[in-house]
């Protein structure tokens, strides 16, 4: 797979946290909190004091791509998104296309905020509708329905000439055949672009400590491997292919913001928890914000940002982290990429007998100025990278 989108040397991409959700769904993660009663207008002045923190250090850069993520940001006001945007585009030059995504929960609520959200600048929307089976969506923990969610997918298709939407498979005793035909009816109201992740239990979610109590048995390995081909197979039919572990796109469609990610470009992030890879003065440098919304939020509000210390980045943690994202992406990571960060070509980084094992062993394809993981590859991404790497 060739890459699908150039960026200009300054670009960078841009993260947006906002950490507040109506509830926390018991698989989940992230740093997103259940809070009442936020003070919003504070909250925004304190993200437009973050964007201006790290204003001094991206000076006549371009921004590429701005994510908004969460939590749920979906809850912000329209009035927030619009100041922050505004902000971004008084500080720094913007893309002429640049990718401006929102995440959003398919409640009616957040429904009928979308068209609110295309007015104030974002251009593309993400439904987090994780399931078509409302008793699915139950285990979840999800608060909508199949029908808020197809609603809302509808009504996303309708405002936006870019969207996408999650899904969960993998879940407890889950059959092959209800997959397929949940996927196939997605696929109905799917534009171009899916993200489909398989189910795990993440230490520290409540659906973890009800493994630990035996309380909760996941999915047979066997079986989430066949649902792991079924998924491929269906979407690449369907002409959406995945360029990367768990996300699908028609040629062209993929999520510029994320593929920034992957390809060990630059982005900042602001909010609670966000992290940043940033390359200032020659030196590429790790940030991470505070991860308490209420100590960041006092931290900005006492120095202007809610950083963590910063890191500057070592060659060979920049050499791990490059593969580490880029053997995520179909398209894999080309030597350039590599000797733009160490100076060395493949044969001379990577050990010869190691490398040729996992060609052998059909994980890890080479072209002349590239290597990509097969899909046997990207299944056991940690072990091939470690292999690599070690």
């Amino acid at each position: 797979m060739a890459p699908t989108q150039a960026t200009t040397p300054t670009a960078f991409a841009l993260y947006i946290h906002w950490p507040f959700c109506l509830s926390k769904c018991p698989y989940c993660d992230f740093n997103s909190h259940v809070r009442e009663n936020i003070d919003e207008a504070r909250w925004c002045a304190a993200l437009l004091r973050e964007l201006e923190g790290i204003a001094e250090q991206t000076r006549g850069r371009e921004i590429a791509s701005v994510f908004f993520g969460g939590g749920t940001p979906s809850l912000m006001a329209p009035s927030t998104v619009a100041a922050l945007l505004d902000k971004i585009a008084a500080i720094w030059s913007v893309a002429h296309d640049v990718e401006i995504t929102l995440e959003a929960n398919p409640t009616s609520v957040e429904r009928q905020r979308l068209s609110d959200i295309r007015s104030a600048g974002v251009n593309r929307v993400s439904l987090g509708v994780q399931a078509l089976d409302d008793e699915a969506l139950s285990f979840l923990g999800r608060g909508h329905s199949v029908k808020e969610a197809l609603a809302a997918v509808a009504e996303a298709a309708r405002l936006f000439d870019r969207f996408t939407f999650d899904l969960i498979y993998g879940r407890p005793d889950q059959r092959i055949v209800d997959w397929e035909e949940e996927l196939q009816r997605a696929l109905s109201y799917a534009g171009d672009h899916l993200s489909v992740y398989q189910l795990t239990l993440e230490q520290g979610t409540p659906f973890h400590a009800l493994w630990r109590r035996g309380k909760l048995s996941p999915l047979a390995e066997d079986a989430a491997a066949d649902l792991y081909d079924v998924t491929q197979q269906i979407l690449e039919d369907t002409g959406m292919p995945a360029y990367e572990i768990s996300n699908h796109a028609a040629p062209g469609a993929e999520s510029r913001h994320n593929l920034m990610y992957w390809r060990y470009e630059d982005y900042a992030g602001i909010g609670p928890g966000a992290h940043g890879r940033l390359t200032h003065a020659g030196n590429k440098t790790a940030t991470q914000r505070i991860r308490s919304p209420e100590a960041w939020l006092a931290q900005v509000e006492a120095c202007g940002v809610g950083t963590e210390p910063g890191e500057n980045l070592s060659t060979e943690t920049q050499i791990a982290e490059a593969v580490l994202m880029g053997l995520r992406l179909a398209e894999g990571i080309s030597e350039s990429r590599i000797r733009s960060i160490c100076g060395e070509s493949f044969d001379s980084l990577f050990d010869r007998s190691r490398l040729v094992s996992l060609i052998d062993n059909d994980y890890i394809v080479r072209s002349a100025d590239r290597i990509k993981t097969t899909p046997a590859g990207r299944m056991r991404l940690d072990a091939v990278i470690a292999h690599l790497l070690n």
